[in-house]
């Protein structure tokens, strides 16, 4: 029944100078350049299957085992472009159906949706054998998604065009560059943030003086700055202009009036036993980065990952011993020194983190070529059903 079929995996990306405001809200254009580092998606990734059939009815969409409504105009504006670039024109006027799934929490200020909206559009350019640049039809979708197109270091060019012809993303070096470098997300909540990131822009670029000031005077310097730092492979700028830059955000959000809280109690937790870390040796030795959310992203050298983890279990046991508490890249387990543990002077906290994926820099959005990797059956439908 099914007359093409393609499924995609798409990585997370999470930026280190941080997108917040639009200049356009309908072609999502934002307000100045970030920059982002893409995770490995064989630990954190959104999985698309998209087909299409003269035999269907109506174009579906399934996200999370849950049908959605296709006709959101962020999804329709990255499905017409697509057509419109399309080269199989053989294909467009069938109806499609869509089935996606992420392996990590949505909503949850995780950048599922730049995840969700890259895969989509791999997807769907397979399909529609759309060839060129990727990224401008995926922020059409999601803005941060056009980061997620491309694998390792990544700026998302603000761009000066009203149409946004030159709102893309460009790759500043590959994941090969800097092996060295990990990722630990610590998630503090998984579930869905009560304000979502549109709607606290939107608050932000309209009451937030600060925001402007940023853009203005803050941010071009720093995406100089950084870009240079992962050039040099320089970890001790890179992760001075990461917390500064997580902190001046939440600033912000502050700023935001009425105020827009993320983080919570835990989250500045984790802030304090960074630098207290860092401070032990005299050295930036880990970089935490929050996004619209409570859970935080600590970028480290592979050298200091397996010591930085006990630390943190340390600090914040697991809720209990049935739980997976470590996902992802296996890690060896150390001791910490009584002269480490002094310095932190921090009460254990059990529960407060319920896991934490370990990951390293990863590429962009491939297609899967084996069979059994659809999430649609031979009728079109999830598996699942």
């Amino acid at each position: 029944m099914i007359t093409h079929i393609f499924t995609a995996v798409a990585p997370v990306n999470i930026a280190v100078i941080k997108y917040w405001g639009k200049k356009d809200e309908k072609l999502i254009l934002p307000i100045n350049d970030s920059v982002s580092v893409t995770l490995s998606e064989k630990e954190m990734c959104a999985k698309t299957t998209v087909a299409c059939s003269e035999h269907f009815e109506c174009d579906r969409m399934w996200l999370n085992g849950k049908e959605q409504d296709i006709q959101a105009p962020r999804l329709q504006n990255c499905i017409k472009e697509l057509k419109k670039r399309a080269r199989n024109l053989k294909v467009t006027n069938l109806h499609i159906h869509i089935c996606s799934e992420n392996n990590f929490p949505t909503a949850a200020g995780l950048a599922s949706s730049a995840a969700g909206f890259a895969c989509l559009v791999k997807a769907l350019s397979a399909m529609y054998d759309v060839e060129g640049d990727l990224s401008q039809i995926a922020r059409q979708g999601s803005g941060s998604a056009s980061r997620s197109m491309y694998g390792g270091f990544v700026q998302w060019h603000a761009g000066t065009q009203a149409d946004g012809s030159d709102s893309i993303a460009q790759q500043i070096a590959p994941r090969e560059h800097w092996p060295e470098m990990r990722a630990l997300i610590l998630v503090v909540n998984a579930d869905k943030k009560e304000i979502g990131s549109t709607k606290g822009m939107q608050q932000s670029v309209l009451t937030s003086r600060l925001l402007h000031y940023r853009v203005s005077d803050i941010v071009p310097s720093r995406v100089e700055a950084i870009k240079k730092a992962i050039l040099q492979k320089d970890f001790q700028t890179f992760a001075e202009i990461t917390m500064k830059e997580s902190n001046q955000f939440h600033a912000i959000c502050l700023d935001t009036f009425p105020p827009i809280q993320y983080m919570n109690s835990t989250s500045f937790k984790i802030i304090h036993l960074i630098h207290a870390y860092n401070e032990f040796y005299c050295e930036n030795k880990v970089a935490y980065t929050f996004d619209a959310g409570p859970n935080a992203c600590l970028y480290l050298l592979e050298k200091d990952v397996a010591e930085v983890i006990s630390i943190v279990k340390t600090v914040f046991p697991p809720p209990n011993n049935d739980v997976e508490f470590i996902k992802g890249l296996d890690i060896p387990d150390v001791s910490v020194s009584q002269a480490l543990l002094d310095k932190l002077q921090m009460t254990p906290e059990k529960g407060a983190i319920h896991y934490i994926i370990s990951t390293q820099i990863g590429s962009g959005p491939v297609i899967l070529q084996e069979t059994e990797e659809h999430l649609l059956n031979e009728k079109g439908l999830p598996l699942s059903k």
